[in-house]
């Protein structure tokens, strides 16, 4: 097999194992044996095929159906996700047609199915002659956005709200980066752009292992809004903090380097690992436990503790297009029990006096407000600590009239954009 049909069976085989099987987009690469096979350039490529194809889903779905009465299903599904990459390249990424269309027909061969070629070949050269003018009418906000996200977003946050963050998700995300100190010389030395969370932001693109830096730890990847919840703990030097749900560690990093003691924990021993090599690469130490959060009883209250509690993810879809296609509104209310688990035992960590810092990179209500507000209810022990606009600097809209944090993607607009997180702050009484 070359390398151009290799790619593109990786890809294959990657969509198939996302939309078919339900394992998220980055789970489904690190497990292909062929991904790593490639060299860096197609494994570039794939990756932004599978992106922009579950980016746009929507809008290449409605053009195929146009096109194709009846989708290939059953044993002939694989069909559909060769035209739906196939469309990708032809819409957006401006392979050129006789490539895209080559391709895939040897791609619907080479996976059993040369019944379905002549299909792959009409339709493809139809998408590469009509599907720009079949795109043209339609709306790319509403296509690209499930419709149980549309309605909980605009019932949020109103519908011009809504329709700016499901803009913003169309948008390859920047890759933003945290120094570990010496912000302004790290981004002079990466040609980026310092940010005032002190994050160094650069465009998306290249190979993050190959970039200055790197080897020594001297940074890591976190995006711009993952570094306000351990910032909103404020002064932790020589302070014991917890650090629960940790993995992959990025804000353990950035609690160890503004000088906490730290004990970062997780359910995972495979993600703890990784805490461990990217502490290690930093230079940076802190005690690691593999616990349930839930459940974990240390000997010692906490100074602080910060719960960047698991959640459905829906505000970094930017990064995780994936995430729209595997969700929905029963994911989102199992979560909500995890979360109430996890919020109880946090509390219970903490000193009279502690700071509990909650945060999810989520934009579902019930994830956010619903459940500080019933924590409140069931703790009359705390109470909010709140965020007020100077601790935020440039993102003082983030800050809700309740004093907690609400970061949109379509916020820094002009800048690449965000993450979409909330965060709230609360104090444990003496």
């Amino acid at each position: 097999m070359d390398a151009t049909l290799a790619s593109r069976r990786v890809a294959l085989d990657v969509l198939v194992a996302c939309l078919d099987k339900g394992q998220p987009l980055d789970d489904a690469l690190a497990r292909h044996p062929g991904f790593p096979a490639l060299d860096p350039r197609d494994r570039a490529f794939v990756r932004l095929l599978l992106a922009t194809t579950l980016r746009r889903l929507g809008e290449i779905d409605a053009v195929l159906g146009h096109l194709v009465e009846r989708p290939p299903e059953g044993a002939n599904a694989v069909g559909r996700h060769v035209l739906r990459l196939g469309a990708a390249q032809l819409l957006f990424l401006g392979t050129p047609p006789h490539a895209a269309v080559d391709t895939s027909v040897r791609l619907v061969i080479d996976a059993g199915r040369p019944h379905l070629k002549g299909l792959a070949n009409a339709v493809l050269r139809r998408v590469s002659g009509e599907g720009t003018a079949l795109l043209g009418d339609r709306d790319p906000v509403r296509l690209n956005t499930p419709q149980w996200l549309w309605q909980s977003w605009a019932g949020s946050y109103g519908e011009p709200a809504a329709r700016a963050i499901a803009a913003a998700h169309l948008i390859e995300a920047p890759l933003d980066l945290t120094p570990r100190a010496d912000p302004e010389s790290w981004a002079a030395r990466l040609e980026g752009e310092l940010l005032a969370t002190g994050t160094i932001r650069r465009r998306a693109g290249g190979a993050v292992t190959e970039l200055a830096g790197f080897a020594e730890g001297a940074w890591w990847v976190q995006d711009a809004a993952a570094t306000l919840p351990a910032r909103l703990l404020g002064d932790v030097a020589g302070r014991r903090v917890a650090d629960l749900c940790a993995a992959p560690g990025g804000k353990t990093l950035q609690l160890c380097a503004l000088g906490a003691r730290v004990t970062a924990v997780d359910i995972s021993a495979r993600r703890m690992t990784r805490v461990a090599e990217n502490l290690q690469r930093a230079g940076l130490s802190a005690e690691l436990v593999t616990a349930d959060a839930s459940k974990w009883c240390p000997d010692a209250p906490f100074d602080a503790v910060l719960l960047d509690a698991p959640c459905s993810g829906t505000g970094t879809l930017r990064r995780h297009p994936d995430i729209a296609w595997l969700k929905d509104e029963d994911d989102v209310a199992r979560l909500t029990l995890t979360q109430d688990r996890l919020l109880a035992n946090a509390a219970s960590l903490l000193r009279p006096g502690g700071i509990l810092v909650y945060a999810v990179c989520s934009l579902q209500e019930d994830e956010g407000p619903a459940r500080i507000e019933a924590l409140l209810a069931r703790d009359a022990r705390l109470a909010r600590h709140r965020v007020v606009p100077a601790e935020l600097p440039d993102l003082a809209d983030a800050v809700t009239s309740a004093g907690d944090v609400r970061t949109l993607p379509s916020m820094w607009h002009d800048r690449g954009g965000l993450d979409g997180f909330y965060i709230a702050r609360l104090v444990k009484a003496t």
